[in-house]
């Protein structure tokens, strides 16, 4: 985005009194930032807001505002508005959605179908590995696997992810801060491979306070939430329950009873969450939102017919340019003209009705193929 057209943007979050809640009520009133900023005073002052704030909109700070368009021109460094087409859709919905995502990577990853993996910061040696386990597969089937850059279960999700695919870290500081300082090495492979999106601005510190704001980003950028290990009294929970309240699938792997970390997970599904053992259960229960990102029907129009072998159009058109060699994703979307994120999305769906094989390196081939014996074998 063009400088001038981001600083009204900047000059709207950084007026005080405006919250995310209150930007999203102007945003919906007046349509954009330079919109809001060209009311009169008495305008603003009418819909609700403080003297103080009025006036910083009419003469917004300077500082806050250069310092993000510096931090902008860095490659790889971007900015989303409410209005950007690249803002993740599932997060727009929220009350409280951020109007604006500062972004490292590629901020295209933000609309394509997550799943947020998340847990304890200690926790025991077998729930690392099984979350590890779990993302790595995850995102070996084409979703993207979204984490907290936190220690301990957001570490071994993000990295079990990039093993097969990518990852996005929700974090709690500005995009030009790490937070803890040893996963700096982990935050620039998630860059290189991924995104990592924070609501706060460069400069800003990790306050304890901006944490349990991004746990409800975490869960709104998903369609599901997978908790593998959390002690009752756990941040985990908390997204848990931001992502019930969000309308998401909530998800807990069950553990001993011994195991103190598995308490918060037991409560979890006795409050209803879904007991899951493998990656695949998970993939299940989101069967039908993926098939909604496929084709989604437009409010009063009514599915179209199927075609004869069962699939919808897009699912057929993936399928008849797969061919009978195994094709990556980026292929098929070459074929087909669709954007990558549908192809994933078709070829998830693909996959769990029998149709399509993943193969190692992310490549997918048709099933009859697979059963043929003519992809070709694992190494």
């Amino acid at each position: 985005m063009r400088h001038e057209a981001l600083e009204p943007w900047l000059a709207l979050v950084n007026a005080p009194g405006i919250g995310p809640r209150t930007a999203a009520q102007l945003l919906e009133r007046y349509g954009d930032a330079e919109a809001i900023l060209a009311q009169p005073a008495r305008q603003l002052t009418a819909a609700g807001l403080r003297p103080e704030t009025v006036a910083a909109l009419a003469s917004p700070a300077r500082e806050p505002i250069e310092r993000v368009l510096h931090w902008v021109e860095q490659p790889g460094a971007w900015v989303l508005t409410r209005n950007d087409p690249r803002y993740p859709r599932r997060l727009a919905q929220l009350d409280d959605a951020p109007p604006l995502l500062y972004v490292r990577g590629d901020p295209t990853l933000l609309a394509e179908p997550q799943v947020a993996v998340v847990g304890s910061r200690n926790p025991t040696p077998g729930g690392a590995e099984l979350t590890h386990a779990f993302a790595r597969e995850l995102a070996g089937y084409g979703l993207v696997v979204t984490s907290g850059l936190a220690s301990g279960v957001d570490a071994a999700a993000h990295l079990g992810a990039l093993e097969r695919g990518r990852t996005i870290a929700v974090l709690g500081t500005g995009p030009d801060r790490v937070y803890p300082a040893a996963h700096r090495e982990l935050a620039h492979r998630i860059a290189a491979n991924g995104a990592l999106v924070s609501e706060f601005p460069p400069g800003v510190e990790p306050l304890a306070r901006n944490f349990p704001r991004r746990n409800r980003l975490i869960s709104g950028l998903s369609l599901g939430v997978l908790v593998t290990e959390a002690a009752l009294k756990s941040g985990s929970l908390i997204t848990a329950r931001l992502a019930l309240e969000q309308g998401r699938e909530v998800f807990a792997v069950p553990g001993s009873v011994r195991n103190p970390l598995a308490r918060g997970c037991h409560a979890l599904i006795r409050d209803g969450a879904r007991l899951v053992e493998e990656a695949q259960e998970v993939l299940v229960e989101l069967a039908p939102q993926l098939r909604a990102l496929i084709d989604p029907v437009p409010a009063g129009a009514q599915p179209g017919p199927a075609t004869p072998n069962g699939l919808d159009d897009t699912a057929t058109r993936v399928l008849e340019a797969m061919g009978e060699d195994p094709v990556a994703p980026d292929e098929l979307s070459a074929r087909t003209g669709l954007p990558a994120q549908q192809i994933l999305s078709t070829l998830l769906v693909l996959e769990l009705d029998a149709h399509v094989s993943s193969l190692p390196g992310g490549r997918y081939c048709r099933r009859g193929v697979a059963e043929r014996g003519d992809a070709p074998p694992s190494v």
